[in-house]
Order: structure tokens, then C-alpha cells, then sequence
């Protein structure tokens, strides 16, 4: 774990830079701090972000709100688009490698939900397909992109179009950070992030702390 000050710098800047594209626009999010002793090698927030309430859809068209419907122990979050070339298969993969080194029992405690930031072209069958590609039990949602960029802006994760591409396509810019969501009665929060490059061993290790009631949250 980085000392506060590094650390500090380190998440604010995957907040806001990554992603499949950047854009000059981007800007922070949100001020960011972190524990310096909380036994993880991603990062607990002091002030752990709040999802907004809006609804989205997962991949078999039932309605989903991360503030109030998460159930499980602990939910990842991953803000990203099935026609990224390669940063999100990179963490994609990461998260699925992660999930596989733990034992079943703690598998079982964990959601893993990606968000599309490019709803007009990631449908619920383009986002099941792709998904299955790295773990079936993955869920993807989609929705309206003003619901999408809520829900990223209250976890810190920016999202928007990037530059346009000559096939005619386009990028899409977004953060590359890994959210930790744990369930409340009142309103989820999200204490946990981990940045783009954490490797399997070390996200699989983090989600055992958690798991074990090991890690020190807000």
C-alpha cells in the first residue's frame, strides 16, 4: 500500500485520465484520500462514495438500482464497453483471474456488474455475449448514457464520448478503476478502489481481506 500522499495522487489520476480514450475536458471527479494501514493493495477511501439511485437494466431486462439492490457481501464495479480494443478486456480479465483463485464459498459472496458506457451500441445480447466470454456469471447493465454518467460521476468514475474514429465509429472515454460496493439497508457505498494494473494475485488476495472482515473501511 502507497503512503497517503502517493496514494492520493496515484487514484486521482486513474480517475480521471483512463480509459479506452481521454479527453482534454476531463477533469477530477471527486477529492480523493485513502487509509494508509488497511491491509489491502488497492485503496479504502476516508470518504467512500455514494452510488446514485437510477435505473438501469441488466442483460436479461429487469430494472437495477447499485444504490439499493445489491445484496451479496461485495460487488465489483467496472465502467467500460464491449467495443474497447483493449484496456477493458485487460481489467476484464484481470477480474475474471482474480475470481477463479478463490474458493467457492467466497465466490459465492461476490457480484461483478459491468456498466457500459456506450449503451447505444452494447445492447443486453451484446453485453451477455461478451461477458460470457469471461465469466457467465458476470452482469452487465445498460440504460440511458444520462443515467450511465450519473452513476460513474458519484463513484469517480468520469464518462464520456472521445474523438471520432475514420471507420465512423467512436471512442469512448471513461475511468479504468475497479469499485468495491458493499450493500446497506439504507444506501450501498463504495469504500473500495482498485486502479487499472493491480494484478490477479493481488485483487484475489484484497477481496479475501474484505471477505474476512480483515480490511479497514470508513
Amino acid at each position: 500500500m502507497l503512503r497517503a500522499g502517493v496514494a492520493v495522487l496515484v487514484v486521482a489520476v486513474a480517475l480521471v485520465l483512463g480509459g479506452c480514450a481521454s479527453t482534454d475536458s476531463e477533469r477530477p471527479v471527486a477529492d480523493v484520500s485513502v487509509h494508509d494501514s488497511d491491509n489491502l493493495h488497492g485503496n479504502v477511501l476516508t470518504d467512500a462514495y455514494h452510488p446514485a439511485h437510477v435505473s438501469l437494466r441488466d442483460t436479461s431486462g429487469t430494472a437495477y438500482d447499485l444504490a439499493s439492490d445489491t445484496s451479496r457481501p461485495l460487488t465489483l464495479v467496472f465502467f467500460g464497453y464491449t467495443s474497447c480494443p483493449d484496456i477493458c478486456q485487460e481489467v476484464m480479465a484481470d477480474i475474471a483471474s482474480a475470481l477463479v483463485r478463490l474458493d467457492k464459498e467466497r465466490r459465492s459472496k461476490i457480484d461483478m456488474l459491468f456498466v457500459t458506457t456506450d449503451p447505444a451500441r452494447d445492447t443486453a445480447s451484446v453485453l451477455r455475449s461478451y461477458l460470457d466470454r469471461f465469466d457467465p456469471q458476470f452482469e452487465g447493465l445498460t440504460g440511458r448514457l444520462s443515467a450511465i454518467k450519473r452513476l460513474g460521476r458519484s463513484l469517480g468514475v468520469p464518462v464520456e464520448h472521445g474523438r471520432r474514429l475514420a471507420t465512423g465509429g467512436y471512442d469512448v472515454a471513461h475511468g479504468t478503476s475497479v469499485l468495491g460496493v458493499l450493500p446497506s439497508r439504507t444506501a450501498a457505498k463504495a469504500p473500495y478502489v482498485w486502479t487499472r494494473g493491480t494484478s490477479p494475485a493481488d485483487l484475489a488476495d484484497d477481496l479475501t481481506t474484505i471477505l474476512d472482515g480483515k480490511a479497514r473501511t470508513t
